[in-house]
């Protein structure tokens, strides 16, 4: 016999009133009548019961009011999107749910692109008493995946009936009512199956999962566009270099799971590399060739560093790859400009002004965004392919943030697979993906420091990112996770930063941060409105399309805040701080200060040493 416990759609928490429904046909015929009254609907071989998603993570979940009740399995058909280091967190919800109160957890997650910015990372698992007995794969371009477990009931009584504490609150219960069916899925006790046993909990790496999200993310998003491959802007940096080791790393994944038999796999890659006479990939390098263009477009401020790295890396993955100088055209739209004013401009080195600086790199890096979609609309064309290319996008989250990007440039794409991720995370990839995806050029690319490389270069002077934006992308990580996580505004920022530094800088030197930092991000925000839709995979990512709604015309001056800020910091200049260092107490969110200030870590923030 069984019972079906489950929710009935629209009776609140405490309620005694039980609501008429319909059953479904099969119950219909199993119990041969036609309505029954249920609200928290439990369907006895012993007890089972469905949570939604969500439910699991609420103050007050389900699970816990239903297991005093004697539901044994709890199943989860979940939609939990991926996120850096936030596998972690939901595992140890379904341990928790278990371990203190017994019983199974059975949690089905979605796996692939929906069409949109997420990437549901599955790892589907079957949890018992606290112990995973059965994990399915994280990533993976497999339409469906099966995991599958043999559990022992009586061990969930067996652990209940351990718990005194579990046994008390029992007997005074809020009773729920259930459903019961004649019907068995339980198997008598036999020697010819063998139970499962807990498993080593499988986490990938933060690397690993910046390699392998975005890439099954891009590969689902090109099956099922229609598109014929993927054009990519590569420069040499450290940006676009990953964005090409991620394509890279989609070819491999492809070619891996049609070795294994994946016949829709073969089909996809058939149809999007246009094979013929029964020919199909077996080389990741020669995938490449048929799906991937690299470009890179020099001017006379490139370095001769980052075209080499460039075609060193398009060789390594296998893509079809174009040099292309577009000195001509700057040139051309510089000529049309004097014309139609009577003035040139001049880069900030030989003497002209800020504007006339910005608008000569804004020249370039707009030029290179009209380039690039013409190549991806009329090369297939040109080696006689039918369909289009995506162009890819590869401006990383804290550019975002900061804004150091220009409007309608190489940022504006087709898709985004690295746009919510930080350059520190990218740098550690980079080195990952040097020695394990096989692209040992990534550790050059690692090594050079980040340019844009859109002014001149000369003999006292080298364009860096950090210095264009006054602040580095270590700095920039943190002011993303106080802004996003913390919920901090400025005077907040600036409270918190106080502590976090420390003795390192004084409150004038963090005022001054804190204030340059949110000049630019507010300048700047209009820029989200029109960003590359990106693959979501930071917390603290400004992508303002459901992720961080936020209004994109401020105030950059922020009279008030910035008036609190000085007044703050002209009273603590030369005062020492409580906290000049994270601890071990920090880390897991435990306040360390005994004044009663601020001294917390942002719940849901990921790996507590990312900028904390």
């Amino acid at each position: 016999m069984m019972a079906i416990i489950g929710n009935s759609g629209g009776l609140q928490h405490g309620s005694k009133r039980i609501i008429s429904r319909t059953f479904y046909y099969l119950l219909q015929s199993l119990m041969h009548c036609r309505r029954q009254q249920y609200h928290l609907a439990m369907v006895m071989f012993s007890f089972l019961t469905p949570e939604v998603c969500e439910e699991l993570f609420t103050p007050m979940p389900p699970h816990a009011e239903l297991a005093l009740n004697g539901v044994e399995v709890f199943m989860n058909a979940s939609g939990s999107h991926h996120q850096l280091r936030k596998l972690d967190i939901r595992l140890r919800a379904f341990i928790g749910a278990t371990h203190s109160r017994g019983g199974v957890y059975m949690y089905s997650n979605h796996q692939g692109c929906d069409g949109g910015r997420l990437y549901y990372d599955g790892c589907s698992c079957v949890v018992v008493n606290g112990d995973v007995v059965a994990q399915g794969s994280q990533f993976s371009i497999k339409d469906v995946e099966l995991v599958v477990a043999q559990i022992d009931l009586d061990a969930v009584a067996s652990l209940r009936g351990s718990i005194s504490s579990f046994q008390e609150q029992a007997s005074c219960k809020k009773k729920i009512s259930s459903v019961l069916v004649p019907f068995k899925l339980c198997q008598s006790f036999n020697l010819q199956m063998s139970l499962s046993s807990p498993l080593k909990i499988r986490y990938h790496s933060p690397e690993e999962e910046i390699a392998f999200g975005p890439a099954c993310w891009l590969w689902d998003y090109l099956r099922r566009s229609g598109a014929s491959g993927f054009l990519l802007p590569l420069s040499g940096g450290a940006d676009s270099s990953s964005v090409a080791a991620i394509v890279g790393c989609m070819c491999q994944l492809a070619v891996r799971e049609i070795e294994n038999g994946d016949e829709q796999v073969k089909a996809d890659a058939i149809r999007i590399g246009h094979y013929t006479d029964g020919q199909f990939p077996t080389n990741s390098k020669e995938f490449a060739k048929r799906i991937f263009y690299t470009v890179f477009m020099g001017s006379e401020n490139s370095s001769e560093a980052t075209k080499t790295r460039a075609k060193v890396l398009a060789d390594e993955i296998g893509s079809w790859h174009l040099d292309v100088s577009i000195d001509g055209v700057v040139s051309a739209l510089l000529s049309l400009f004097q014309t139609l004013t009577g003035k040139r401009p001049h880069y900030k080195v030989d003497g002209g002004s800020n504007i006339e600086n910005l608008g000569l790199q804004n020249i370039q890096a707009r030029i290179r965004m009209v380039l690039t979609f013409m190549l991806a609309s009329l090369l297939p064309w040109v080696h006689s392919k039918l369909g289009f290319y995506l162009v890819l996008g590869s401006s990383n989250v804290d550019e975002g943030l900061r804004g150091y990007l220009t409007k309608y440039d190489c940022s504006s794409a087709d898709i985004n697979p690295i746009g919510s991720i930080s350059k520190i995370d990218l740098q550690a990839f980079l080195k990952w993906a040097a020695i394990h995806l096989g692209f040992p050029s990534l550790a050059e690319v690692e090594a050079a420091p980040p340019t844009a490389e859109l002014e001149p270069i000369r003999t006292n002077y080298s364009q860096l990112d950090e210095v264009d934006m006054g602040m580095t992308y270590e700095e920039l990580s943190v002011y993303g996770r106080l802004r996003k996580i913390f919920r901090c505004g400025p005077v907040s920022m600036f409270k918190n930063l106080c502590y976090k530094w420390g003795g390192n800088r004084t409150p004038l030197e963090a005022a001054e941060k804190v204030k340059h930092f949110f000049k630019y991000y507010s300048i700047n925000r209009h820029k989200m409105t029109v960003l590359t839709p990106s693959y979501h995979a930071e917390s603290y990512s400004p992508e303002d399309n459901r992720f961080d709604l936020r209004q994109f015309l401020y105030n950059a001056r922020w009279p008030y805040q910035f008036r609190k800020i000085d007044e703050l910091a002209r009273d603590l200049d030369g005062d020492k701080v409580a906290i000049t260092k994270s601890t071990d107490q920090e880390k897991v969110g435990v306040s360390v200060t005994t004044d009663g200030c601020m001294g917390v870590v942002a719940a849901g923030s990921g790996d507590p040493r990312a900028g904390f």
